[in-house]
């Protein structure tokens, strides 16, 4: 037979328990304060600045533009993302699950990004009916060749960084490859001359990694970007194959002034990198007219706003030089 532990009565709770302490909510004595700042601040949308449109029900939708985003990834990293086992048998069923979702969508926002346009009267290309699906179906039919060159990027962060253990590891955890994924998807709807949804793609994992490639930059096979945080990459800058460049590195403009948009066939505002190029930390190259030439190598903290020959090392003088 088991014993029983004699029960103890039931305790009174404290009075202190109910005592009222300074940071507990306490009744609103204040609303009609309240109600005069909410009439400020609408009223602050009666002026002629442009920030005051309204017409947020025809923009993109931005979480939409992100989850889109977040499925194109796990297609060209399948095995890296799947929840559940994968073989070449239902390896379709995996990528449909992605791609229906993205379709679907990319077309809308697409839709509303250049419905949007058309409304306030910022067009400058003629769009025919189904013109956003053609887009999505273009960037889809691109994803094979998309792979192909970011498996290169994955090799060259590899190749170039000794502290890497193993593919998987850089797949799930280099800021590089997340930013160059969002980059070449991104890339694909900049030259199809998507509005507006490009930027969303680049500035979400510019957010995330710090590493900060416009839409519009032309990049080659194998690039890699070490450690990342800081690097800048300005829309026009073209680079090429089996680059490498590390944190704080910034391809700019000499000039900030807006002008026409680059894809109007006028000159570029940012450098170009030839292959096998190498730009260490902190170093600075402006210019549309500044070529760094095949095999150069750059130190860090240079500032660079005229052409280098092919081959040819800058460096600093160290500490001590006279």
């Amino acid at each position: 037979m088991r014993a029983t532990l004699p029960r103890r009565p039931p305790q009174k709770p404290s009075g202190d328990l109910f005592r009222a302490l300074p940071y507990m909510t306490r009744p609103l004595i204040r609303i009609d304060e309240l109600e005069r700042t909410i009439d400020g601040v609408v009223q602050s949308y009666d002026g002629g600045e442009e920030i005051n449109n309204l017409e947020s029900a025809a923009l993109p939708n931005k979480r939409a533009v992100i989850d889109a985003f977040n499925h194109l990834k796990p297609v060209i990293f399948m095995g890296f993302y799947a929840t559940r086992s994968l073989s070449r048998s239902n390896l379709r069923h995996s990528v449909s699950e992605h791609l229906y979702p993205a379709y679907e969508i990319l077309v809308e926002q697409i839709a509303r990004a250049v419905t949007y346009e058309e409304r306030i009267g910022r067009v400058d290309i003629a769009r025919a009916e189904g013109w956003n699906e053609e887009v999505v179906l273009g960037l889809f039919e691109a994803l094979p060749d998309l792979r192909r060159a970011l498996n290169t990027d994955v090799l060259a962060a590899y190749d170039g960084d000794p502290a890497a253990k193993s593919i998987e590891e850089i797949v799930f955890s280099y800021p590089a490859i997340e930013a160059i994924t969002a980059h070449r998807l991104a890339n694909v709807l900049y030259r199809a001359q998507v509005p507006m949804i490009p930027r969303i793609i680049s500035e979400y994992a510019h957010g995330k990694t710090g590493i900060d490639i416009h839409a519009g930059a032309t990049i080659g096979d194998r690039f890699f970007v070490d450690h990342g945080t800081g690097v800048v990459i300005g829309e026009t800058s073209v680079i090429g194959n089996n680059v490498k460049i590390y944190q704080g590195v910034t391809l700019g403009a000499l000039s900030t002034r807006r002008g026409d948009r680059p894809m109007d066939g006028v000159a570029r505002r940012h450098p170009t990198l030839e292959d096998d190029v190498t730009i260490y930390s902190g170093a600075t190259i402006l210019g549309g007219e500044t070529v760094i030439g095949r095999g150069a190598v750059i130190g860090g903290n240079q500032w660079i706003t005229e052409s280098v020959a092919p081959g040819a090392r800058i460096f600093g003088k160290s500490r001590g030089e006279v």
